[in-house]
C-alpha cells in the first residue's frame, strides 16, 4: 500500500478516535472520518494484548493487502482506523477479507454498487 494511503501521525489516530464514529463487529472496529483530501487513508491498530510481535505484524500485513485489493471499493473521502479484536488471530485470510468487508460495509466506508449490474 502507498504511502499516500497511510495514516501514521499519532495527531491523525487522536483526532479520528476523538471526531469520527466507529462501527463494530466480533473482530475488528472502525473509526472513521470524512476528509478533505481526495483519497482515503487506512490506520491499523493492533494492542499487544493481541499476541507477540510477529502475530501483530502478520495481521497488518493482511489487513493492508485486503484493503489493497479493495481499494476502488473503498469510498475516497474518508479517513479510518481498523482496530484488530483477539477473535481475529484465529480467522484465515479469507475469514478476515470477509469480516473487514462487513464492517466497512456497515459503516458506508463501501461505494455503492451501480444499479443494473
Amino acid at each position: 500500500m502507498e504511502n499516500k494511503f497511510r495514516l501514521k501521525k499519532k495527531e491523525d489516530f487522536n483526532f479520528i478516535y476523538r471526531y469520527g464514529k466507529s462501527t463494530a463487529n466480533h473482530q475488528f472496529v472502525v473509526y472513521y472520518k470524512q476528509n478533505s483530501i481526495h483519497h482515503f487513508r487506512l490506520g491499523i491498530s493492533v494492542s499487544k494484548k493481541i499476541g507477540n510481535a510477529v502475530v501483530r505484524n502478520r495481521m497488518r500485513r493482511m489487513i493492508k493487502e485486503i484493503v489493497r485489493h479493495h481499494a476502488d471499493k473503498v469510498d475516497s473521502r474518508h479517513d479510518f482506523i481498523i482496530i484488530v479484536r483477539k477473535p481475529a488471530i484465529h480467522m484465515d485470510y479469507y475469514q478476515m477479507e470477509k469480516s473487514i468487508l462487513h464492517v466497512l460495509r456497515k459503516s458506508s466506508l463501501l461505494k455503492k454498487k451501480a444499479r443494473g449490474n
